[in-house]
Protein backbone atom coordinates (compact mmCIF):
# COMPACT_ATOMS: atom_id res chain seq x y z
CA UNK A 1 0.00 0.00 0.00
CA UNK A 2 1.29 3.45 -0.91
CA UNK A 3 1.83 5.86 1.95
CA UNK A 4 1.73 9.66 1.99
CA UNK A 5 5.54 9.57 1.79
CA UNK A 6 5.62 7.32 -1.28
CA UNK A 7 2.87 9.24 -3.08
CA UNK A 8 4.48 12.60 -2.47
CA UNK A 9 7.90 11.15 -3.27
CA UNK A 10 6.71 10.06 -6.69
CA UNK A 11 5.17 13.46 -7.27
CA UNK A 12 8.36 15.26 -6.30
CA UNK A 13 10.29 13.06 -8.71
CA UNK A 14 7.94 14.15 -11.49
CA UNK A 15 8.40 17.81 -10.59
CA UNK A 16 4.72 18.32 -9.73
CA UNK A 17 4.84 18.52 -5.94
CA UNK A 18 7.96 20.20 -4.65
CA UNK A 19 9.57 20.24 -1.24
CA UNK A 20 12.46 21.95 0.45
CA UNK A 21 13.86 25.17 -0.98
CA UNK A 22 12.80 24.73 -4.60
CA UNK A 23 10.73 27.50 -6.10
CA UNK A 24 6.98 27.78 -6.31
CA UNK A 25 5.85 27.26 -9.90
CA UNK A 26 2.96 29.11 -11.50
CA UNK A 27 0.53 27.34 -13.79
CA UNK A 28 -2.80 28.29 -15.35
CA UNK A 29 -6.20 26.61 -15.58
CA UNK A 30 -7.47 25.62 -19.03
CA UNK A 31 -10.95 26.98 -18.27
CA UNK A 32 -9.56 30.46 -17.66
CA UNK A 33 -7.78 30.20 -21.00
CA UNK A 34 -11.27 29.48 -22.42
CA UNK A 35 -10.03 26.13 -23.66
CA UNK A 36 -11.85 23.77 -21.31
CA UNK A 37 -10.97 20.13 -22.02
CA UNK A 38 -9.05 21.27 -25.12
CA UNK A 39 -5.44 20.10 -25.68
CA UNK A 40 -4.62 23.44 -27.34
CA UNK A 41 -4.57 24.92 -23.83
CA UNK A 42 -1.17 23.27 -23.37
CA UNK A 43 0.38 25.18 -26.24
CA UNK A 44 -1.19 28.50 -25.21
CA UNK A 45 -0.06 28.16 -21.58
CA UNK A 46 3.50 27.58 -22.74
CA UNK A 47 3.42 30.56 -25.10
CA UNK A 48 2.20 32.82 -22.30
CA UNK A 49 5.11 31.78 -20.10
CA UNK A 50 3.39 29.60 -17.50
CA UNK A 51 5.19 26.74 -15.80
CA UNK A 52 2.30 24.29 -16.08
CA UNK A 53 -1.30 23.76 -17.17
CA UNK A 54 -4.19 22.43 -15.09
CA UNK A 55 -6.65 20.72 -17.40
CA UNK A 56 -10.31 19.85 -16.93
CA UNK A 57 -12.00 16.70 -18.18
CA UNK A 58 -15.09 18.54 -19.43
CA UNK A 59 -18.84 18.43 -18.92
CA UNK A 60 -20.22 17.77 -22.42
CA UNK A 61 -20.47 13.99 -22.33
CA UNK A 62 -19.80 11.93 -25.45
CA UNK A 63 -21.61 8.59 -25.53
CA UNK A 64 -22.00 8.80 -21.77
CA UNK A 65 -18.30 9.35 -21.14
CA UNK A 66 -16.20 12.35 -20.20
CA UNK A 67 -15.24 14.17 -23.42
CA UNK A 68 -11.52 13.66 -22.79
CA UNK A 69 -11.92 9.95 -21.99
CA UNK A 70 -10.35 8.92 -25.28
CA UNK A 71 -6.86 7.44 -25.77
CA UNK A 72 -6.26 9.67 -28.80
CA UNK A 73 -7.05 12.81 -26.82
CA UNK A 74 -4.86 11.75 -23.92
CA UNK A 75 -2.04 11.04 -26.40
CA UNK A 76 -2.53 14.52 -27.87
CA UNK A 77 -2.15 16.12 -24.43
CA UNK A 78 1.04 14.19 -23.76
CA UNK A 79 2.48 15.01 -27.19
CA UNK A 80 1.77 18.74 -26.88
CA UNK A 81 3.15 18.77 -23.32
CA UNK A 82 6.41 17.19 -24.49
CA UNK A 83 6.72 19.49 -27.50
CA UNK A 84 5.99 22.66 -25.55
CA UNK A 85 8.15 21.64 -22.60
CA UNK A 86 5.37 22.31 -20.10
CA UNK A 87 3.86 19.74 -17.72
CA UNK A 88 0.21 19.01 -17.14
CA UNK A 89 0.47 19.92 -13.47
CA UNK A 90 -2.98 18.69 -12.47
CA UNK A 91 -6.53 17.90 -13.53
CA UNK A 92 -10.09 18.76 -12.51
CA UNK A 93 -13.20 16.58 -12.53
CA UNK A 94 -15.51 19.47 -13.41
CA UNK A 95 -18.50 17.13 -13.84
CA UNK A 96 -18.80 17.47 -10.06
CA UNK A 97 -20.35 20.88 -10.78
CA UNK A 98 -23.20 18.91 -12.41
CA UNK A 99 -23.30 15.74 -10.31
CA UNK A 100 -22.24 16.63 -6.77
CA UNK A 101 -20.28 14.08 -4.80
CA UNK A 102 -22.29 14.81 -1.65
CA UNK A 103 -25.56 13.52 -3.07
CA UNK A 104 -25.28 12.04 -6.58
CA UNK A 105 -24.13 8.44 -7.06
CA UNK A 106 -23.06 9.25 -10.62
CA UNK A 107 -20.37 11.55 -9.22
CA UNK A 108 -18.47 8.53 -7.93
CA UNK A 109 -18.11 7.27 -11.49
CA UNK A 110 -16.76 10.61 -12.73
CA UNK A 111 -14.15 10.70 -9.97
CA UNK A 112 -13.13 7.10 -10.64
CA UNK A 113 -12.82 7.78 -14.38
CA UNK A 114 -10.85 10.97 -13.65
CA UNK A 115 -8.43 9.08 -11.40
CA UNK A 116 -7.69 6.72 -14.28
CA UNK A 117 -7.27 9.59 -16.75
CA UNK A 118 -5.09 11.61 -14.38
CA UNK A 119 -2.71 8.68 -14.11
CA UNK A 120 -2.75 8.25 -17.90
CA UNK A 121 -1.69 11.89 -18.22
CA UNK A 122 1.30 11.16 -15.95
CA UNK A 123 0.28 13.70 -13.37
CA UNK A 124 -0.78 13.44 -9.73
CA UNK A 125 -3.21 16.10 -8.50
CA UNK A 126 -6.93 15.69 -9.22
CA UNK A 127 -9.09 18.60 -8.07
CA UNK A 128 -12.55 17.78 -6.66
CA UNK A 129 -14.77 20.91 -6.60
CA UNK A 130 -17.66 21.45 -4.16
CA UNK A 131 -19.51 24.69 -4.90
CA UNK A 132 -22.95 26.30 -5.22
CA UNK A 133 -25.68 23.67 -4.78
CA UNK A 134 -22.97 21.03 -4.35
CA UNK A 135 -21.17 22.89 -1.56
CA UNK A 136 -20.61 21.04 1.71
CA UNK A 137 -22.87 23.00 4.04
CA UNK A 138 -23.43 20.60 6.90
CA UNK A 139 -21.37 18.25 9.02
CA UNK A 140 -23.50 15.38 7.74
CA UNK A 141 -22.60 16.22 4.13
CA UNK A 142 -18.91 16.55 4.96
CA UNK A 143 -18.92 13.22 6.79
CA UNK A 144 -20.65 11.53 3.87
CA UNK A 145 -18.06 12.87 1.41
CA UNK A 146 -15.26 11.75 3.71
CA UNK A 147 -16.69 8.25 3.71
CA UNK A 148 -17.03 8.20 -0.09
CA UNK A 149 -13.48 9.47 -0.51
CA UNK A 150 -12.17 6.72 1.76
CA UNK A 151 -13.07 4.19 -0.93
CA UNK A 152 -12.08 6.31 -3.93
CA UNK A 153 -8.71 7.11 -2.36
CA UNK A 154 -7.79 3.43 -2.33
CA UNK A 155 -7.91 3.27 -6.13
CA UNK A 156 -6.19 6.65 -6.40
CA UNK A 157 -3.31 5.42 -4.22
CA UNK A 158 -2.70 2.49 -6.52
CA UNK A 159 -1.85 4.85 -9.38
CA UNK A 160 -0.23 7.63 -7.30
CA UNK A 161 -3.06 10.16 -7.60
CA UNK A 162 -3.78 12.77 -4.93
CA UNK A 163 -7.39 13.92 -4.45
CA UNK A 164 -7.59 17.67 -3.74
CA UNK A 165 -10.55 19.22 -1.91
CA UNK A 166 -11.55 22.64 -3.25
CA UNK A 167 -14.60 24.06 -1.56
CA UNK A 168 -16.11 26.88 0.50
CA UNK A 169 -15.09 25.34 3.82
CA UNK A 170 -12.54 26.35 6.41
CA UNK A 171 -9.16 24.69 6.72
CA UNK A 172 -10.29 22.91 9.89
CA UNK A 173 -13.44 21.57 8.23
CA UNK A 174 -11.37 20.25 5.34
CA UNK A 175 -8.97 18.51 7.68
CA UNK A 176 -11.91 16.85 9.39
CA UNK A 177 -12.99 15.52 5.96
CA UNK A 178 -9.44 14.28 5.42
CA UNK A 179 -9.43 12.59 8.81
CA UNK A 180 -12.77 11.00 8.04
CA UNK A 181 -11.42 9.67 4.74
CA UNK A 182 -8.45 8.14 6.55
CA UNK A 183 -6.36 8.43 3.40
CA UNK A 184 -2.96 10.09 3.08
CA UNK A 185 -3.73 11.06 -0.52
CA UNK A 186 -6.75 13.23 0.28
CA UNK A 187 -5.41 16.77 0.69
CA UNK A 188 -6.56 20.39 0.48
CA UNK A 189 -6.57 22.23 -2.84
CA UNK A 190 -6.32 25.69 -1.34
CA UNK A 191 -7.91 28.60 -3.24
CA UNK A 192 -6.99 32.00 -1.80
CA UNK A 193 -9.85 33.71 -3.65
CA UNK A 194 -12.56 31.36 -2.44
CA UNK A 195 -11.25 31.44 1.12
CA UNK A 196 -11.23 35.24 1.11
CA UNK A 197 -14.29 36.19 -0.90
CA UNK A 198 -16.64 33.27 -0.17
CA UNK A 199 -15.56 31.93 3.19
CA UNK A 200 -14.17 35.11 4.70
CA UNK A 201 -11.28 33.18 6.26
CA UNK A 202 -7.86 34.45 7.27
CA UNK A 203 -5.84 32.98 4.40
CA UNK A 204 -2.41 33.57 5.92
CA UNK A 205 -3.49 31.98 9.20
CA UNK A 206 -5.04 28.99 7.41
CA UNK A 207 -1.99 28.39 5.22
CA UNK A 208 0.32 28.44 8.21
CA UNK A 209 -2.00 26.14 10.18
CA UNK A 210 -2.36 23.64 7.32
CA UNK A 211 1.35 23.54 6.52
CA UNK A 212 2.80 22.19 3.31
CA UNK A 213 1.97 18.53 3.95
CA UNK A 214 -1.80 19.05 3.90
CA UNK A 215 -1.88 21.14 0.71
CA UNK A 216 -1.55 19.54 -2.72
CA UNK A 217 -1.84 22.70 -4.86
CA UNK A 218 -3.19 26.24 -4.80
CA UNK A 219 -5.34 28.54 -6.87
CA UNK A 220 -4.42 32.22 -7.00
CA UNK A 221 -7.07 34.74 -8.01
CA UNK A 222 -8.60 38.04 -6.99
CA UNK A 223 -11.50 40.31 -7.88
CA UNK A 224 -11.93 42.00 -10.31
CA UNK A 225 -9.72 40.90 -13.26
CA UNK A 226 -6.26 41.88 -12.14
CA UNK A 227 -4.33 40.51 -9.20
CA UNK A 228 -3.58 43.16 -6.60
CA UNK A 229 -6.67 45.22 -7.33
CA UNK A 230 -8.91 43.40 -4.85
CA UNK A 231 -8.59 42.82 -1.14
CA UNK A 232 -6.32 39.79 -1.24
CA UNK A 233 -2.89 40.49 0.24
CA UNK A 234 -0.65 38.54 -2.12
CA UNK A 235 2.60 39.70 -0.56
CA UNK A 236 1.60 38.23 2.82
CA UNK A 237 0.15 35.09 1.22
CA UNK A 238 3.23 34.36 -0.87
CA UNK A 239 5.40 34.92 2.19
CA UNK A 240 3.28 32.40 4.14
CA UNK A 241 3.57 29.90 1.28
CA UNK A 242 7.33 30.37 1.32
CA UNK A 243 7.52 30.11 5.11
CA UNK A 244 5.68 26.79 5.31
CA UNK A 245 7.99 25.37 2.65
CA UNK A 246 5.36 24.68 0.01
CA UNK A 247 6.91 24.77 -3.44
CA UNK A 248 4.55 22.84 -5.69
CA UNK A 249 2.24 24.40 -8.25
CA UNK A 250 0.02 27.41 -7.73
CA UNK A 251 -2.34 27.78 -10.70
CA UNK A 252 -3.75 31.16 -11.64
CA UNK A 253 -7.54 31.04 -11.89
CA UNK A 254 -7.86 34.58 -13.17
CA UNK A 255 -10.44 36.05 -15.52
CA UNK A 256 -9.69 38.26 -18.51
CA UNK A 257 -11.41 41.01 -20.43
CA UNK A 258 -13.10 40.17 -23.74
CA UNK A 259 -10.47 40.37 -26.47
CA UNK A 260 -7.57 40.75 -24.02
CA UNK A 261 -7.05 37.20 -22.76
CA UNK A 262 -3.35 36.93 -23.54
CA UNK A 263 -2.52 40.45 -22.36
CA UNK A 264 -4.39 39.99 -19.09
CA UNK A 265 -2.90 36.57 -18.40
CA UNK A 266 0.62 37.91 -18.97
CA UNK A 267 -0.09 40.85 -16.68
CA UNK A 268 -1.30 38.64 -13.83
CA UNK A 269 1.59 36.22 -14.28
CA UNK A 270 4.08 39.10 -14.18
CA UNK A 271 2.43 40.42 -11.00
CA UNK A 272 2.91 37.13 -9.17
CA UNK A 273 6.43 36.58 -10.44
CA UNK A 274 7.39 40.08 -9.33
CA UNK A 275 6.38 39.27 -5.75
CA UNK A 276 8.10 35.88 -5.93
CA UNK A 277 11.35 37.53 -6.93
Amino acid sequence: MMTRRSILGAAVAAGLLRAGNERLRIGITDWNLRLTANPEAVRLAARLGFDGIQMSFGQKLIDGRLPTDDPAIIASYLKLSAEAGIPIDGTCVDMLHVNGLKSDKLAVRWVADSIRLTAALRTQVLLLPFFSRNALKTEEERNYVGDVLRELAVEAKKVGVVLGLEDENSAEENVRIMDRARADNVLVYYDVGNSTNIGGYDVVKELRWLGKDRICQLHLKDKPVFLGEGKIQFALILQAIRDIGFAGFANLETDSRPGFLEDDMRRNLAYIKNYMS
